[in-house]
């Protein structure tokens, strides 16, 4: 499985470390961003660990959870798109397309 990252989630894990960075705790911005990025990695051998996004209920469109964020993504045969990657407590809203 390929893993690409759409722009919203580029910019979901950009804003995850300015905030941290801000909070003036960097090394709590590079820990995050290393571990959501590992947690991300895992979905290559196993696309399916992720459950259906509730306020969608359709069967490409996954998440899962790496506390405290929600790391959503679209999977279909051979590729994966993170689409988000926001707080857990967000409810999700996608773009029109």
């Amino acid at each position: 499985m390929k893993i690409a990252f759409s722009k919203s989630a580029i910019d979901d894990l950009k804003g995850i470390k300015a905030y941290y960075l801000d909070q003036g705790v960097p090394q709590v911005a590079q820990d995050y961003i290393v571990a959501i990025m590992a947690h991300i990695e895992t979905l290559t051998d196993h696309p399916d660990i992720g459950r259906l996004v509730p306020e969608f209920n359709d069967s490409s469109i996954r998440e899962f959870i790496h506390a405290p964020f929600r790391i959503v993504y679209l999977r279909d045969a051979k590729n994966i798109n993170i689409i988000r990657i926001w707080r857990s407590e967000r409810q999700l809203i996608l773009p029109e397309i």
